[in-house]
């Protein structure tokens, strides 16, 4: 058996557990009919020439289920923060009385919320691409493994096993990640 399969082995298990989170960090930020402050975290504002995260910038929080409130350090930065509020793919248009910014989130239609578990469905599966990705590096080193002598065929069967194993397992992680933002954004 090659002698370090089992370092490996976590090795990719690892970088399956990172797909998973990052599934979880994008489901994070996409609107499922509640205001949720993750979903700025993708909004950069020009802060004097420098692109800078918002949640850098401000202070962020959700006094009701459909409203953010976004109170800048510097209020001079107001007017950039709209507009990068607006560049963004939020759909918001935000209100301000120079010193706070105001997001209001309409209730979704039925339109909208099936879009948005388009939206789900195509992150889970570009997920689960990577996932495939990933699977598909490790057994190419185990194959080369192999056709070093540095493990039988047997060995490479067995360990092709042992991937696909975990392999199952995450897509299987990642399914149920996705069904439940499914309903959470279906939910009225």
């Amino acid at each position: 058996m090659l002698e370090n399969y089992n370092e490996l082995l976590k090795e990719f298990k690892d970088k399956l557990e990172k797909k998973v989170d990052k599934l979880t960090y994008e489901y994070s930020t996409i609107r499922a009919g509640r205001a949720n402050p993750k979903m700025l975290d993708k909004i950069l504002v020009n802060y004097y020439g420098t692109m800078t995260p918002l949640n850098q910038m401000a202070n962020i929080s959700v006094p009701e289920a459909r409203m953010i409130v976004i109170s800048p350090w510097d209020i001079s930065t107001v007017k950039e923060i709209n507009k990068s509020i607006l560049a963004s793919d939020l759909g918001i248009t935000p209100s301000d009385d120079g010193r706070i910014i105001r997001l209001v989130f309409p209730a979704l239609t039925e339109d909208r919320r099936k879009e948005i578990v388009k939206e789900v469905k195509k992150i889970a599966e570009e997920i689960k691409i990577s996932v495939r990705n990933e699977r598909k590096d490790i057994l190419e080193l185990f194959k080369n493994a192999e056709k070093e002598k540095k493990m039988t065929k047997d060995e490479l069967e067995s360990s092709n096993d042992d991937v696909q194993d975990l392999v199952d397992k995450y897509n299987g992680i990642i399914d149920k990640i996705c069904l439940e933002k499914e309903k959470e954004v279906m939910e009225v």
